[in-house]
């Protein structure tokens, strides 16, 4: 997604309500909901043939869900989340009651934005195995995004339905309190132990090779903490968020400066734990070594 969300060719490439073949028993329908943080819209994915698997199934709309119906053709047997923000579980209830399909997720709740409404059939959590009618769909724990986040690992093909761990042509916000850094850059490093081949991200197109990818977001992270470190040296005295922010991210339009400040809360909080930083009221100093 290298174009702006909003741009005619995202639009084209991602028409809301069209269904997809992504090959090797996935198909991608994107919700009608792009903006600045969904990119072209949140992608529900459909897994498996003679028993589907749908992950993600967006927002409640019912022109979505008709065409969710539609593909799967009867055959929905498990309705999975990778976490519970409002982009993502809303129209989970709806596609139950139309398919008597359970719904799944991880037992931790979000405090900040979330699907309030949503509650699943059953939990998961790290180690779980969704399993039937030729599809197999282990379950990893990555919380870093969101502290409920999940991803799911076909063993068959490599694929991994990796929710908001990754967006193609930018990176994901970590909002604290259900955003963590340090947490985020742990599942990132564990991901790329997996036999991944493919990465299938909630907003935008599948990415490849994944080693490259998670490598890249790594590095990305970690540079980015480097710009935090560099502005607090900068200041040489206790610094407000509001003055770090236009420092660390001068790279990043203006307009996307309020997203941004809940991600360099997050670094901020990440070197809190490192123990490198000093938090108090609402001011941040940099601990030099001794």
């Amino acid at each position: 997604m290298t174009a702006p969300w909003n741009s005619t060719a995202v639009r084209e490439a991602f028409p809301p309500y069209t269904l997809r073949d992504l090959g090797d028993g996935v198909r991608r329908i994107t919700a009608p909901n792009p903006g600045p943080l969904t990119g072209p819209g949140t992608n529900t994915y459909l897994v498996g043939e003679q028993a589907v698997a749908v992950i993600d199934p967006g927002v409640r709309d019912t022109r979505h869900l008709d065409t969710i119906l539609a593909a799967a053709d009867g055959r929905i047997r498990w309705i999975l989340l990778t976490h519970t923000h409002p982009d993502h579980s809303p129209g989970a209830r709806e596609l139950a009651e139309a398919t008597g399909a359970r719904m799944y997720s991880h037992h931790a709740e979000l405090q900040g934005a979330r699907d309030a409404d949503f509650t699943p059939d059953q939990l998961l959590d790290e180690g779980d195995v969704v399993e039937g009618e030729g599809l197999r769909l282990r379950v990893l724990f990555t919380p870093g995004h969101a502290c409920n986040h999940l991803c799911y690992l076909n063993e068959a093909t490599g694929d991994l339905i990796a929710g908001d761990q990754f967006m193609d042509g930018g990176t994901v916000v970590i909002a604290p309190p259900d955003g963590h850094m340090g947490d985020y850059l742990a599942s990132l490093r564990r991901l790329r132990e997996e036999p991944i081949q493919r990465i299938l991200p909630a907003h935008g197109n599948p990415l490849s090779p994944p080693a490259d990818i998670i490598d890249g977001v790594i590095a990305h992270r970690l540079a980015r903490e480097a710009k935090v470190i560099a502005g607090l040296e900068q200041f040489g005295e206790p610094a407000t968020l509001d003055a770090l922010l236009p420092v660390v991210y001068a790279d990043v339009p203006a307009a996307l400066h309020p997203l941004a400040a809940r991600s360099l809360i997050a670094h901020l909080d990440k070197l809190v734990d490192d123990g490198r930083v000093h938090h108090r009221d609402h001011h941040w100093t940099l601990i030099q070594p001794t």
